[in-house]
């Protein structure tokens, strides 16, 4: 068994720039993949030439060993047995849900369409609503129809391009995970191209962080967040800020609110100057605490506020302390420096 989607070193270019540089991927049945990286980025173009709307200029796409796109040829995109589910989510207005459903299976009877879609909508949670019109629904359940709509025709993969993006952010996020336990419920396959870190989170197993039409680095949301292997990874994902150090040890940092010592060991020489990275997670609020910092800002976000906290030589730092940690701009807090993974970058 080989992967059931393999992208081979491609390349896609639009008016003579390279949108998409050198690129490889595969995919395993049953994975759940995100592109995430910030608009302009490449990861919609990826996204296209797997769907078969946008021609590589090099490189090969395969599906389940077949050869689907290369320089000089592309397979048409209803020929790829792929599922889509659009940012607009490209619903028929004058067709009722069921309807909707059915579209993508004109070789079956009525029936036969009628009862796929009937088991569809209970799949997506949305028994007894056929018969409505999408006009009639929630953005959210506008979503969970697209989404039942790719499923219907069992493709071998199902492709979303910034599904959520209309909906709020409350929705954004529960809808996120039940679409991930719609999906692994049907061991489906899919590639989703987000901007939103916590959508890739939700729904990913691994997620590709892209910029500059390359990937960066394919990982867990976990070791994106804690081992980042290069200083865009660590900038993109989550909160943070590098402050200046220097290599004392290969394992430890010095800096000027504490010496790091880590769990990683750097190869540059001891001396060199580098930056560590600090999460809001690193610094932790402590009345014993050998630092004291002044709060400057504070974000509540309910079981947490967000402090950034400012040193007397100017520098600024996040941390989240529990909510009922209550300070005020001005007031001076106590903090302890602690960091279970230890990340720099040289200068």
């Amino acid at each position: 068994m080989g992967p059931l989607l393999e992208l081979k070193h491609i390349e896609c270019r639009h008016h003579g720039h390279t949108i998409i540089d050198d690129l490889s991927l595969h995919i395993n049945q049953g994975d759940l993949i995100c592109l995430l990286g910030p608009s302009g980025c490449g990861k919609t173009t990826v996204l296209r030439a797997i769907a078969g709307f946008q021609p590589l200029s090099q490189g090969e796409i395969y599906i389940h060993r077949k050869k689907v796109s290369y320089p000089g040829y592309t397979r048409a995109p209803e020929k790829r047995h792929i599922g889509m589910v659009f940012q607009d989510y490209a619903l028929f207005p004058h067709m009722n849900v069921s309807q909707n459903i059915g579209f993508g299976l004109r070789n079956m009877s009525k029936n036969e369409r009628r009862k796929i879609a009937d088991e569809m909508l209970a799949t997506v949670g949305l028994e007894g609503l056929g018969h409505r019109y999408v006009h009639e629904l929630s953005g959210g359940q506008q979503q969970r129809v697209a989404l039942a709509r790719a499923l219907a025709p069992q493709p071998d993969l199902v492709l979303l391009d910034e599904p959520f993006s209309n909906l709020d952010v409350d929705m954004r996020e529960r809808l996120s995970l039940e679409v991930r336990q719609i999906l692994k419920d049907r061991n489906a396959t899919g590639v989703l191209v987000t901007h939103d870190q916590h959508e890739a989170f939700a729904i990913g197993d691994q997620i590709c962080v892209m910029n500059g039409g390359r990937i960066l680095q394919r990982d867990t949301a976990y070791n994106l967040y804690h081992s980042p292997e290069n200083r865009f990874v660590a900038d993109f994902i989550g909160q943070g800020v590098f402050v200046p150090g220097e290599l004392v040890a290969h394992d430890t940092v010095k800096t000027e609110i504490g010496t790091v010592k880590g769990d990683r060991a750097y190869e540059w020489p001891l001396g060199s100057r580098v930056e560590l990275l600090l999460r809001p997670d690193d610094i932790v609020p402590d009345q014993e605490g050998e630092l004291c910092a002044e709060v400057a800002q504070r974000a509540f976000k309910g079981a947490e506020i967000l402090y950034t906290l400012k040193f007397d030589s100017g520098l600024e730092v996040q941390s989240l302390f529990p909510s009922h940690h209550d300070h005020r701009p001005g007031e001076k807090v106590r903090i302890r420096l602690g960091l279970d993974h230890m990340v720099a970058f040289p200068v």
